[in-house]
């Protein structure tokens, strides 16, 4: 794979451990296999979360989560024992982290959009029983968890920007890195299935009630799924030269839900995380795209990739593989694309029908078996209201 720039390794900041959840696998070695094309995403096809009794798509975690400890009374969450699935599998990289630089400089930054909303349908269901509290359904309470379970003593921030939540917490932790004001960051996002969600898009039109098809003629909405993912930050070098090279953002305010039809932020979005990585389009080897399978959406985003890339650039969504974890998407899928480059996988193919939609600007699908040629991966997120994050990720030379 070609090299990145010299400067990169200058500005970049370090990931030190990594771990996620979600359809895709529990684990690396099943997330790899899935990936790989020798194990099936559990995307499933359920009965009983969509009011009207229909059935839909959905991508669930499989195997047993482990339990909060009786300490956080307020915190034991269907969802944070997601995140706690997760965080486990990266628990001594982040002890270790605590213990070298100090409780007080190390800090936690997250991003969901459901928290712990299942919870509470699922007391309301009950009348409300005494062993629940609505602090449990409060967004910021996975932060807040995260937090007290290793005892860190930096910024706390939770972030709720729908489908980009996740994704802002690396503008976020490299803001306070390279500030100074903290030496670790443990960034991450977790979002599970409630019927909120579900029952929103359905009333948008937005649902799928078949798997996905991203960018396809005949695709026609998302599926929801759960996910967590984390991450652990510090601009001291990593062992393996894994890095978050660039972040930029936007926010187009064009529609609370519609994106902007000619990509206006998306393209800055791109934009901005090429110049702050120093890279320019040449250096990026694989396009992770947000690819939700809604018309609109596909349009968009095909538009705003040709536009700065043309047919360059291999690209495809991830999406079928997992569903739209929403909150959690976009540190999902950048974990995708760490695995990705710390592996040395094949690219993953776009998934869906084969009848690619002609109408969309003719960006380079991925529809074989590819390798990665170059060291740095870009993956997008655009979420409601214009709130768009594009992130860069690649190794880093000695």
């Amino acid at each position: 794979m070609n090299d990145l720039m010299d400067n990169t390794q200058q500005k970049a900041i370090y990931i030190h451990a990594m771990a996620m959840n979600s359809a895709l696998g529990e684990n690396r070695a099943a997330q790899i296999a899935t990936l790989s094309g020798d194990r099936k995403p559990s995307m499933q096809l359920e009965t009983g979360w969509l009011n009207d009794g229909k059935a839909t798509v959905v991508g669930k975690v499989t195997g047993e989560l482990p339990e909060i400890p009786d300490m956080f009374t307020h915190k034991n969450t269907y969802n944070n024992r997601l995140a706690l699935s997760s965080l486990l599998q990266i628990d001594s990289e982040i002890k270790k982290a605590i213990k070298q630089f100090g409780a007080d400089r190390v800090a936690v930054v997250v991003g969901t959009s459901t928290s712990g909303i299942s919870d509470g349908e699922v007391a309301l269901s009950m009348g409300l029983p005494t062993d629940y509290h609505y602090h449990q359904q409060e967004v910021g309470n996975l932060g807040e968890f995260v937090a007290d379970y290793y005892a860190v003593e930096g910024p706390v921030y939770t972030i709720s920007t729908a489908c980009s939540s996740s994704g802002r917490v690396f503008l976020s932790a490299k803001r306070l890195l390279n500030a100074g004001l903290v030496d670790a960051v443990i960034v991450g996002g977790c979002d599970s299935l409630c019927k909120l969600t579900l029952n929103g898009f359905h009333g948008l039109e937005a649902l799928s009630t078949t798997h996905c098809l991203p960018f396809s003629e005949n695709r026609n909405g998302i599926n929801i799924g759960e996910a967590s993912a984390f991450m652990l930050l510090s601009k001291q070098k990593s062992k393996t030269g894994l890095a978050l090279l660039g972040v930029g953002d936007s926010s187009d305010a064009h529609h609370i839900s519609a994106p902007h039809p000619e990509g206006k932020g998306a393209i800055e979005s791109m934009q901005k995380a090429l110049i702050d990585a120093e890279l320019t389009a040449e250096y990026i080897g694989y396009i992770n795209a947000h690819g939700t399978a809604t018309k609109l959406n596909d349009a968009m985003e095909s538009k705003a990739i040709y536009a700065l890339f043309e047919n360059t650039v291999p690209v495809s969504s991830t999406k079928p593989l997992t569903g739209h974890t929403l909150g959690a998407a976009s540190i999902l899928e950048a974990s995708i694309c760490c695995l990705l480059l710390n592996e040395d996988l094949l690219i993953p193919r776009q998934i869906n029908d084969g009848e690619f939609d002609m109408s969309l600007d003719p960006i380079r699908f991925v529809t074989g078996t590819e390798k990665l040629q170059k060291k740095a991966i870009l993956s997008n997120s655009f979420a409601f209201g214009g709130n768009n994050v594009s992130l860069i990720f690649g190794i880093v030379n000695e």
